[in-house]
């Protein structure tokens, strides 16, 4: 069977590790050249070529960009995977970690896609946003970067049907709790002195982390990544994991108030 993602070009934002880094080396074995954008300093190889670079950098990864397709002459997936999360009451929420989180986790997806968008008119490549089951069932005290990851699923949805003309494809990915640094790599917003959340949210905290490092390896999203990119008409969103499937269906047949005194009771 013929490989149809062979000597492609594949952009990445975060593929310095966890799910980005995951999806790079699979593409990588698919034949795609990779190429990754990362704030992190990453030790690039003959498997990825890494720029370091804050994605909410616009003007800087255009340049990247513009290299990268003088290099190669083409750019056919694009994958905003950079993200990073914040968990803690809202009444204690930062305005400096709120601002970060909706430009990291949202305002650079849009940005970059709208940046990427001229290349992939030739291509008539892939957009591919990560998202998250959050997007969809919210959790408490980690309002902020549900509410982006919800962001970045409806965006996903109306960009497709602007850049379908092009035959361009859009694709939103729903993970659910997975392996990866972002545990440790949270902001946790601080409860001191603020009696009235101390304890919940410890041990909100405490269930979410206990979920995500018993969860599923990141490679288990890299495959759903490259399954779609093979695909000629791809989903509009694809959730990774049977569980995570029925997770995500609650909504559709449950009362939300109902589905929202689950959650609550799961980690509250």
């Amino acid at each position: 069977m013929k490989n149809k993602l062979k000597n492609k070009v594949a952009i990445i934002t975060g593929a310095s590790s966890g799910i980005g880094l995951a999806i790079a080396k699979l593409l990588f074995k698919n034949g795609v050249k990779i190429y990754n954008i990362s704030r992190a300093t990453f030790e690039a190889d003959e498997i990825i070529k890494s720029y370091e670079c804050d994605v909410n950098n616009t003007e800087k990864i255009k340049e990247i960009v513009e290299e990268i397709y003088e290099k190669e002459r083409r750019i056919d997936i694009f994958i905003n995977n950079a993200g990073f999360g914040i968990a803690g009451a809202v009444e204690n929420a930062s305005k400096e970690n709120i601002y970060k989180l909706v430009d990291t986790n949202l305002s650079a997806v849009i940005a970059l896609s709208s940046l990427i968008i001229p290349y992939l008119k030739e291509s008539k490549g892939n957009i591919i946003n990560i998202s998250s089951v959050g997007a969809v069932i919210p959790l408490p005290f980690q309002a902020t970067y549900s509410a982006t990851k919800a962001g970045v699923e409806i965006f996903s949805r109306a960009l497709a049907n602007e850049v379908k003309p092009f035959k361009i494809k859009v694709t939103a990915i729903l993970p659910g709790d997975t392996k990866t640094g972002f545990t440790q790599n949270r902001i946790v917003e601080n409860t001191e002195g603020n009696k009235d959340y101390q304890k919940i949210v410890e041990n909100s905290i405490k269930k979410v982390e206990k979920d995500e490092q018993t969860g599923k390896s990141p490679d288990s999203v890299a495959k759903v990544v490259v399954k779609i990119l093979k695909r000629k008409n791809p989903p509009l969103r694809k959730t990774v994991g049977f569980a995570y499937k029925l997770v995500v269906f609650l909504p559709r047949i449950l009362p939300t108030k109902l589905v929202n005194f689950i959650v609550r009771k799961l980690y509250c």
